[in-house]
């Protein structure tokens, strides 16, 4: 570097000050609008929780011509005439991916019973099929306190796959049911016997559900799925085994008698 373009280096840098500068201003619609970002850390990530936090601040604001702020948590404010909050980003994909799920779960149900009646050529049997499912919300609620974590997607997802090993556990109890009716076993000893002779496969099952799920239980993205796996078969296995022969007895012990 020469002498002279040292010099002019210099005289640049000692032009340079502190200003303020212009803020973005941002558009919606052709108005403007703000927007106000912020990161939730620490023991609570979850938007949701910071959101309730806020919420009953946010109800006490009033624009300034005198009417209540409108908050709106799944859609766009319908209007751009007043002062409107929406919540957005992480809370906005949250919603939708849950959503989602919700859906996608709604649809393998349906999908379930529609197998299942066809396997069994009965309406009323895969809802006894179907009826531990819920069963395994039992585990994975209080299994998700006690290991600290959040039910997340993962969490859900999780739980979407455990529906299909329990509604095979009890496929297993069912199909054993009807195997030891047709050998001319009466329907009480035959829904006993079910409980106590298929319960080592199913327990094997859970096993094996709670050992390889147990891989990725330290994971910080893949704990929800983990634990509901784990803690939803556990529950199940134990709920089910009971559940179901008493259920179906409850719905067959009449049918029975009358033939």
């Amino acid at each position: 570097m020469t002498h002279n373009q040292l010099t002019r280096n210099l005289k640049l840098f000692q032009e340079i000050s502190d200003a303020i500068a212009d803020t973005s201003i941002y558009h919606k619609n052709l108005l403007p609008v703000v927007y106000v970002l912020g990161d939730v850390s620490g023991r609570v990530e979850s938007a949701v929780y910071a959101m309730l936090n806020l919420q009953p601040k946010i109800d006490q604001l009033v624009s300034p011509l005198g009417a209540k702020v409108q908050t709106y948590l799944t859609q766009q404010p319908p209007t751009t005439e007043t002062y409107a909050i929406k919540w957005d980003e992480e809370w906005q994909v949250t919603y939708e991916v849950f959503r989602d799920l919700g859906i996608a779960f709604a649809v393998v149900l349906v999908l379930i019973y529609a197998l299942v009646v066809a396997w069994f050529q009965s309406f009323s049997t895969p809802l006894v099929i179907m009826a531990p499912i819920p069963f395994s919300l039992v585990g994975i609620m209080p299994a998700h306190w006690l290991m600290g974590a959040f039910f997340t997607a993962t969490s859900m997802i999780g739980f979407i796959a455990g529906a299909g090993i329990v509604v095979q556990n009890s496929i297993i109890l069912v199909y054993f049911i009807k195997l030891r009716l047709k050998e001319g076993m009466s329907l009480e000893q035959g829904v006993i016997d079910a409980g106590a002779v298929r319960f080592r496969p199913m327990l094997l099952t859970a096993a094996t559900v709670v050992v390889g799920s147990a891989i990725i239980l330290a994971d910080p993205i893949f704990q929800g799925l983990a634990i509901s796996l784990m803690a939803g078969e556990v529950a199940s296995l134990l709920l089910s085994r009971s559940a179901v022969p008493i259920i179906y007895y409850k719905i067959w012990r009449n049918r029975t008698s009358k033939s």
